[in-house]
């Protein structure tokens, strides 16, 4: 998710996809430490991505 699209949602729509890129971060854990993923730099993507949606959603607050 880019830091534009990021910025123009409103914080219970910031919550919901916070919530939701967790529990799909989660899942590629998961699945990377019973097999490797196919693409690794998924989870790195998925940890940024959590990491600007919880600094836009303090901002908001």
């Amino acid at each position: 998710m880019k830091k534009a699209d990021i910025k123009n949602l409103s914080a219970g729509d910031l919550q919901a996809q916070l919530t939701e890129a967790k529990a799909q971060y989660s899942k590629l854990k998961l699945a990377h430490a019973i097999s490797p993923v196919e693409n690794p730099i998924q989870i790195k993507d998925l940890r940024r991505t959590i990491a600007r949606l919880n600094t836009e959603l303090t901002n908001k607050q």
